[in-house]
């Protein structure tokens, strides 16, 4: 039996930062979208927040209208976001927590502590058509509600085990991959299909992909910033090479 086959995709937020700095039009993320798909990506990711800091109204209308591959629609539980997303209809819709006074995603959304808001919001969704996916630590009783919920996709926020990579506390690495091994069986053998996003780099990304439950990585902040170096396309390329290489062991632990 072999693993099954293993997603990328690209949050293009922070093209729309650097945009946003001169508040004109370039550089324009619907274009580095579209060299990303032309690179290789499957799809692409982006976050429309309430206070508009990256990403604006007008750039999800365009990727939805202008990309080929399926668009990730980031947001928060609002009443607004549940507006626009329902207009845009994106094949995807991915629920973060959020807070102005954060730079970025700071940790998964408590979906135990909401989930009274959040049953109807995920129904609407559910009934448009448009695929709900809860960004969650990999904690268990946050992934048993997600399926109760009846979102069918989880992505598990990554940001503290990479951290702790980068900074070298090797303990609380450790410690913060065996959550994510273990949350990603359980939330596979309850019937979600496991993302998993925020703070991977080209190492942690060929590590978490050698896991056979994970299905689709969402990389942004890194990528954008290997690619004023070498290019998007050959940033795509290099995170390809390294999900494969995860992958390919992953393969052989299913051959084995």
């Amino acid at each position: 039996m072999s693993s099954p086959p293993l997603r990328l995709g690209i949050n293009v937020d922070h093209v729309a930062t650097l945009r946003n700095a001169r508040a004109g039009a370039r550089p324009d993320p619907v274009r580095l979208a579209l060299a990303a798909i032309a690179a290789g990506a499957d799809g692409i990711t982006a976050h429309l927040r309430e206070d508009r800091r990256h990403i604006r109204d007008e750039d999800m209308a365009r990727l939805k209208a202008e990309i080929s591959k399926p668009l990730n629609f980031e947001m928060a539980a609002t009443d607004d976001m549940l507006r626009i997303s329902l207009a845009t209809k994106p094949h995807a819709v991915c629920l973060v927590p959020e807070r102005r006074q954060e730079l970025t995603t700071e940790g998964g959304l408590d979906v135990v502590g909401q989930h009274n808001a959040l049953a109807p919001f995920i129904a609407r969704l559910n009934d448009a058509g448009i695929r709900v996916s809860l960004f969650i630590a990999a904690d268990p009783r946050q992934i048993e509600m997600a399926a109760k919920l009846k979102a069918p996709v989880i992505e598990i926020h990554t940001g503290g085990w990479c951290d702790a990579v980068v900074d070298g506390h090797q303990d609380k690495a450790d410690a913060e991959w065996k959550r994510i091994v273990a949350g990603a069986k359980l939330a596979q053998a309850a019937g979600l299909e496991v993302h998993a996003g925020h703070g991977l780099d080209y190492d942690t990304a060929e590590t978490i992909s050698a896991l056979p439950e994970i299905r689709e990585l969402n990389i942004g902040y890194f990528m954008m910033g290997e690619a004023l170096f070498v290019g998007i396309a050959g940033t795509v390329r290099e995170m390809r090479a390294a999900m494969d290489r995860g992958r390919a062991r992953a393969q052989g632990a299913v051959s084995a």
